[in-house]
């Protein structure tokens, strides 16, 4: 069935003026007066009727254009899904993440995300907190998984997940791994070494942590996690990190102490609330499916 012709009778029967729908469909008089005479020879009834300088809809006319609206409805509808399928294999998802992303649970959910759909193309990149708060809004990134401190993010939607809190790593041969917990006060009489980017900006003891190794006789400030972390398992210094952020398997040594005050924080998805392109939104959708289920546990 021809969907033009559909569209021509449809668009006919609310502006029940040819003139108004010829410049509405880009055709001429002619063409939507030929398109009507087809179907109403096509299908054996009267469609119109001239009445003064408009056409009125005959009764079969009213009985067909409820049909006529609903195949053009599952038209669209079919067109659309059409587009968005070869949109989902063309255009690449792109994610940035934080660099201990796979520490986290909202990487198997990426995982199962890339096994349902294999078929979609995903790049992915690493970026610290500081930088992941804005790189959405450079337009080039569709969602970060990143840690946050607040809610106040007006122009994203954001999907939290587990929580996550600051603790110190030391050797377990430091008198402070003794204690249930460690203060900021308390770490100014240890050596801080800390990961590069590890605690970022937002976080509300930035300011006192960086004030301790301006002062302290040995400090660092790398990437380096695994010097970071024989330098800690030798008793050299300690660190502070997010508890989840480093995995201790290889050194048994060394212990985590929470930190107090205790600074929590939210594992999250980000995106843009006006991205709404088909790869992004399929993608959100499924997380925040995967999302409820890791809740619900």
């Amino acid at each position: 069935m021809d969907t033009r012709k559909l569209a021509i009778f449809n668009d006919l029967a609310e502006t029940q003026n040819y003139s108004r729908t010829a410049e509405r469909m880009f055709l001429s008089q002619s063409t939507i007066s030929k398109h009507i005479m087809s179907l109403e020879k096509e299908w054996d009834v009267k469609l119109f009727i001239r009445v003064h300088r408009q056409v009125k809809l005959t009764s079969a006319g009213k009985l067909l254009l409820p049909k006529v609206k609903k195949v053009l409805e599952q038209s669209n509808d079919l067109q659309q899904m059409i587009e968005d399928q070869v949109w989902l294999t063309e255009r690449p998802l792109i994610i940035q993440e934080l660099p201990s992303f796979s520490h986290y649970q909202g990487s198997q959910m990426v995982a199962n995300f890339m096994a349902e759909y294999p078929q979609i193309k995903i790049k992915f990149s690493e970026n610290n907190v500081d930088q992941l708060e804005h790189a959405l809004d450079q337009k080039n990134v569709d969602v970060v998984f990143t840690r946050i401190f607040h809610n106040n993010f007006p122009a994203y939607n954001l999907l939290k997940n587990e929580t996550d809190e600051l603790v110190v790593l030391m050797s377990k041969d430091n008198s402070l791994s003794q204690q249930v917990s460690v203060t900021i006060d308390q770490l100014k009489t240890q050596p801080l070494l800390l990961f590069k980017d590890g605690i970022s900006k937002s976080n509300p003891v930035y300011n006192e942590l960086q004030d301790i190794c301006a002062s302290a006789k040995i400090s660092y400030d790398g990437q380096q996690k695994g010097l970071i972390l024989d330098m800690i398992n030798q008793n050299i210094g300690v660190s502070v990190a997010m508890n989840g952020s480093v995995d201790l398997t290889d050194y048994p040594q060394i212990k985590a102490v929470p930190l107090e005050p205790k600074i929590k924080n939210h594992l999250a998805f980000m995106k843009q609330r006006d991205n709404t392109s088909a790869v992004v939104s399929l993608f959100w959708k499924f997380l925040e499916e995967q999302t409820h289920q890791f809740f619900a546990k």
